[in-house]
């Protein structure tokens, strides 16, 4: 990153959707994931970041919870982009060309 490099990890779209939806308006995630079509058991792991918010699973709860696809697709964007970050500074680049 040029000059802006992130101190924290953003925040998972699952994480979001606990804490602004599902709590204050005291959703059960069963009822949650019989409303937008999955197993309780995979929004969970959504909800505990160990799977990602795919385009269908956006498109759902953004029609589920009145707000756009949008929110989420870039919400999980973000992660992954600092994930991506996080093990690029691990990683050297082989020389393609030679230079002259």
């Amino acid at each position: 990153m040029t000059g802006l490099e992130r101190k924290r990890r953003p925040t998972t779209p699952g994480v979001f959707l606990k804490e602004d939806y599902l709590r204050p308006r005291k959703i059960k995630i069963g009822a949650l994931a019989e409303a937008v079509g999955m197993s309780q058991k995979h929004l969970s792991q959504v909800i505990n970041g160990h799977q990602r918010v795919t385009p269908t699973m956006a498109m759902r709860l953004s029609k589920v919870l009145n707000t756009s696809p949008q929110l989420w697709l870039n919400m999980q964007a973000a992660v992954d982009g600092y994930d991506a970050e996080q093990a690029a500074k691990e990683w050297q680049p082989k020389t393609v060309f030679e230079t002259a």
